[in-house]
């Protein structure tokens, strides 16, 4: 046998073990939810096209004509509750269902009106498709598409932006969240499981009462007001429905266990959400029926969420395990079947540019455990627990998780989510609680509402049920470095998109260029936030989404829409992208044209012009770590650059007054989904060595590969930066899965954990995977349909992804020990 076979199967065994290891940590979990499970995990992907039917039904009638905006709206949600479909998974214990059966997703052409060549796209893309039937198609194409055209806010969008915002957001300068989907990006709060529906109609009344003619606002929120009773009983007679056809599934079934838990479920119907939840039960169906309320009136950023639930959903259970209605095996298999709920609910699709900043079936409903108390005290509980275990048993695509971690949660919590992370699913990621509350004090929250806040979306801390953080698109700071060493001009396509800021050639020291990347900088800056408050007036004007607002604290109190600033809180962000790379890039350029002078700008930019092709020495240089000063190494003299980056940036976001409609607080955060895929693509070679069209590095990450000297050197790099001045800040790292095979390892990457937090760390999440694997899964996708992996702030199937971005998550550097 020759050496390279037999290192072939040395490579070849330890696949092997590894795939051993990840299956037999597989838990069993019970007849009906394995079921229901197996529907949800292997049903395909449909465009559904109940949604769109129904609302240009709606629209197109009289039942709108003469009515204020808030109330058409109301009127359309109620139109929706009144004829969408009502699925009923079998054997399921949680009933609703956005879409007409599982997996099968509604589309919003008032929104986005998806073209045919959209359609076309989606139904027959290799990754990811959604299957579009010739049924949709034709209705798209005689009644969607020509009664939409120019009335979606998409177009109006983009017909009122100005050109130099379209001409940024064509060069990949930044994204646009809103272009195809509506604000959202919230959670909710206590006043989901403490109010029902009849309580919220009651404020209503209240508050109309109290208004005043002589307010100037009086007609506006009085109009508000109405739109929120309508669909306050629009969500009853959903309920109502499902109460009935729950009934009637009881009186034809022949199995009397079931027969008795369809009785039981439409009983919780008849209840819930008319009243506030008693029971675990009540809790968990009470919150669905928001949910599928939520996200059928829009298709928020991202998907909405029941934010702290061990903390919500604890008083239910403890009093029903106290008074005999429950045990904890029944409490789990709830928890699984809500699980599944979310699963069976993908995201709505996106195409184009939107598609490439989150490509992904994952709706980013984020569930939180952990953390603290209202009291401040130690907020782990029974729950917390029972939760992870659902998590290690499920292994779905969705919900996401969060395990937000204070100096007061024992370590026994810690590493209980941890070994959850081993078998390599990338769930759970793991956040810095007690920084979250520093966050929210420093934008002027309250203490009591600063305990309660959580993480949604990827990583993005907010006050639960309290505010509207709402997300504005990706912003690609490499390329804004290209511009700069362009003299505003995009490479790309030769066009002037930037300021002249001079020719670097002429730049006598490193501060010439900081200066001018600066003023590109806060060029750009100012365009993305002209577009952003063009954008959140639109949304304030022709989308309110009173449903949503009945379940975020002030929105009713207010007489004011979520999107017109009626939560208690209003927050605008811009996330950030690329800091590794653009921190390297500088590096790069201080030590050796500057400093070290080992070659010229001129060398530099010919290098980058031509893509290193012929400068394969100045690109090893600028690739090695032993020779050129990297970010993730605990190299001050990089990490002190990224430091001045996040300073910087944050300072200039920050700077901007609040924004025009909700009066918004500008913010960072820093995290990429899968845009920097995208951003890579459009950004040319970068002076760390990165060739043209490679992914960017993402969320605060290292650049891919780059980080040599172990993760407690990242982590002291990364939290040189100040993160409690942004929202939140995105960190991926990869693990072999060796290191988990060890009580000893566990417990020191827990500590490792700590002291990172403690260190000013905002959050961390592990692939525990192999580079080996993920190639073998490349030559094999076949066999490895089920492989899931650690993309940026949530968790997806490996073969599913497009090989741009496998290939990145393969260069990742796999730290072996710690």
């Amino acid at each position: 046998m020759s050496i390279l076979s037999s290192v072939e199967v040395q490579a070849q065994q330890k696949i092997e073990r590894e795939l051993k290891r990840r299956r037999s940590s597989i838990r069993p979990i019970n007849e009906r939810i394995a079921k229901l499970r197996e529907e949800s995990v292997n049903t395909e992907v449909k465009i559904s096209l109940e949604r769109a039917k129904l609302i240009t039904e709606f629209y197109k009638s009289d039942m709108a004509k003469g009515k204020s905006i808030p109330v058409q709206r109301a009127l359309a949600f109620k139109y929706l509750m009144e004829n969408v479909s009502l699925p009923v998974e079998d054997g399921q214990l949680i009933v609703g269902l956005r879409g007409t059966g599982v997996k099968e997703v509604p589309t919003y052409p008032e929104i986005c009106t998806h073209s045919l060549e959209d359609l076309e796209i989606l139904d027959t893309r290799k990754n990811m498709p959604y299957k579009v039937d010739e049924e949709t198609k034709e209705l798209y194409k005689n009644e969607i598409i020509p009664f939409w055209r120019g009335r979606a806010m998409r177009d109006i969008i983009f017909d009122s932006l100005p050109k130099e915002w379209i001409d940024a957001y064509e060069a990949g300068i930044w994204t646009e969240f809103m272009e195809q989907r509506a604000p959202g990006h919230t959670a909710g709060g206590e006043r989901i499981f403490k109010m029902g529906v009849l309580d919220i109609k009651e404020e209503i009344r209240k508050k109309m009462e109290e208004l005043k003619p002589s307010d100037p606002e009086y007609y506006e929120k009085m109009e508000e007001l109405k739109a929120m009773d309508i669909v306050a009983d629009a969500i009853l007679i959903y309920a109502r429905r499902y109460a009935d056809k729950l009934e009637k599934m009881a009186e034809e079934e022949k199995d009397p266990v079931r027969r008795q838990e369809l009785k039981q479920m439409a009983e919780i119907c008849r209840w819930v959400p008319a009243h506030a939840p008693r029971t675990f039960w009540e809790a968990l169906q009470h919150y669905w029926f928001i949910h599928v309320g939520v996200t059928y009136e829009t298709n928020p950023w991202d998907s909405f969420n029941p934010g702290r639930i061990d903390q919500h959903l604890y008083p239910f259970y403890k009093k029903d395990i106290e008074e005999g209605r429950l045990t904890r095996e029944k409490a789990k298999e709830l928890l699984q079947a809500f699980w599944l709920k979310f699963n069976n609910q993908p995201a709505v699709p996106k195409v184009g540019v939107t598609a490439e900043e989150s490509f992904t079936y994952n709706d980013f409903s984020k569930l939180n455990v952990g953390g603290l108390r209202e009291d401040g005290s130690d907020g782990v509980n029974e729950l917390s627990y029972l939760i992870l275990e659902v998590l290690d048993e499920m292994r779905t695509l969705q919900p996401n998780t969060a395990v937000l971690v204070s100096e007061k949660n024992p370590d026994h919590f810690l590493i209980k989510a941890i070994k959850v992370v081993g078998p390599g699913f990338g769930e759970p990621p793991f956040f810095n609680f007690d920084g979250a509350i520093v966050k929210m004090l420093r934008q002027g929250k309250s203490l009591e509402d600063a305990r309660k806040c959580g993480v949604s979306g990827c990583v993005e801390t907010g006050a639960f049920g309290r505010e509207a953080y709402i997300l504005t698109g990706y912003f690609n700071l490499p390329k804004i470095l290209e511009i700069t060493l362009n003299n505003g001009v995009d490479p790309r396509t030769g066009k002037k998109i930037g300021i002249e800021t001079g020719d670097p050639r002429e730049f006598r020291s490193f501060e010439d260029l900081w200066n001018a990347f600066l003023k590109q900088l806060k060029y750009f800056m100012d365009i993305k936030m002209k577009g952003n408050d063009i954008i959140e007036s639109l949304y304030a004007k022709y989308l309110p989404v009173p449903f949503l607002s009945l379940w975020i604290e002030d929105c009713v109190k207010r007489a004011k829409d979520y999107n017109s600033g009626g939560a208690r809180y209003n927050t605008q962000y811009i996330q950030v992208v690329g800091l590794g790379t653009l921190t390297d890039s500088l590096a790069a350029i201080k030590y050796h044209v500057f400093d070290a002078k080992t070659f010229s700008m001129d060398d530099l930019l010919e290098a980058l012009r031509r893509d290193f092709n012929g400068y394969e020495l100045i690109r090893e240089i600028l690739r090695n770590p032993d020779r050129t000063p990297k970010f993730g190494n605990d190299n001050d003299y990089a990490d002190e650059i990224a430091k001045r980056i996040v300073d910087t940036v944050v300072a200039m976001i920050e700077s901007y007054p609040p924004s025009s409609v909700r009066r918004a607080s500008r913010r960072a955060y820093f995290l990429p989904t899968t845009v920097h895929v995208y951003f890579g693509k459009v950004t040319g070679a970068t002076p760390d060595g990165r060739k043209s069209g490679f992914p960017v590095s993402e969320g605060v990450s290292p650049v891919q590969g780059m980080d040599r000297r172990g993760i407690a050197a990242v982590f002291r790099s990364v939290a040189k930066c100040d993160w409690d001045k942004t929202g939140g800040a995105l960190l991926n790292q990869k693990l072999t899965p060796d290191i988990f095979e060890s009580e000893e390892n566990i417990r020191k990457l827990a500590q490792l954990i700590r002291t990172f937090f403690r260190m000013g760390g905002h959050h961390v999440q592990f692939n525990v995977v192999s580079a080996d694997l993920l190639r073998e899964a490349q030559r094999r996708p076949q066999d490895f349909q089920d492989l899931m992996v650690r993309v940026a702030g949530y968790s997806d199937y490996f073969v599913n992804l497009p090989k741009g971005l496998q290939d990145e998550i393969i260069e990742r550097t796999e730290h072996m020990a710690l």
